[in-house]
């Protein structure tokens, strides 16, 4: 079975009737959709909030009922993926382009749940080009306030045009290499006027569970700030 897939089926355990649950965006998080569909149809009940239009649409056909922030006052578990996490839990999330939804959801959540394969799991974050969501409006200016954290900077594409968030914004992808640092980063970049958010989450995960290829998995649990334990 898939690695991303048995992470993501695992996590769907940790649901219970009535909950509230933050539907995470990207080719791990679909398969955490598709099997929260089929325990609905088994008698699961739960409304979800989702992170981008993409995860609207495969909740919708999976028989999801979707709520608005309106309509809730938290949101009790998020199960979403990453594209690295390093030993402290911290992550760096955005390679499908959801990652402001995606932060304003895990801050909004009691619990969130990273799932992912073991080629996430990694002893620094940086390999992964850093998403940064910045507005249209003076953005080559954003660009170059940017440049001073690391080189290249990409605006990223679709067919041959930018890249636009659901939220009508761009995203810059840094390649950083390596980041010592990540809490101080973060804090860095949101400091420029234009930036919207990036995608360094730091000490947001709650619990990260790991899908390997030989069918086992391992979950990582946050106990307090700067440690987790297996």
């Amino acid at each position: 079975m898939d690695s991303k897939r048995i992470a993501a089926e695992h996590a769907v355990t940790y649901i219970e009737d009535g909950m509230v649950v933050g539907l995470g965006t990207g080719s791990t998080a679909y398969w955490a959709i598709q099997k929260i569909g089929e325990r609905i149809k088994g008698g699961l009940k739960v409304r979800a909030v989702a992170t981008s239009r993409q995860s609207e649409r495969l909740a919708v056909e999976n028989g999801i009922p979707l709520v608005g922030f309106d309509e809730i006052n938290g949101i009790d578990l998020t199960i979403d993926g990453a594209d690295e996490v390093d030993q402290d839990l911290n992550l760096i999330k955005g390679g499908g382009g959801a990652l402001l939804r995606e932060k304003i959801v895990a801050a909004s959540s009691r619990k969130v749940i990273i799932i992912a394969d073991e080629s996430k799991l990694v002893g620094q974050l940086g390999a992964f080009p850093l998403p940064v969501e910045i507005a249209v409006f003076g953005s080559p200016l954003t660009l170059q306030h940017l440049g001073r954290f690391g080189r290249p900077l990409k605006l990223r594409a679709a067919d041959g045009q930018p890249f636009i968030t659901d939220n009508g914004n761009y995203i810059i992808d840094c390649q950083l290499n390596a980041i010592p640092h990540p809490l101080k980063l973060h804090d860095e970049i949101n400091a420029i006027p234009g930036v919207v958010v990036n995608g360094l989450f730091v000490q947001m995960a709650d619990l990260v569970i790991i899908g390997r290829h030989d069918g086992t998995i391992n979950e990582l649990i946050r106990t307090k700030p700067g440690t987790a334990q297996s």
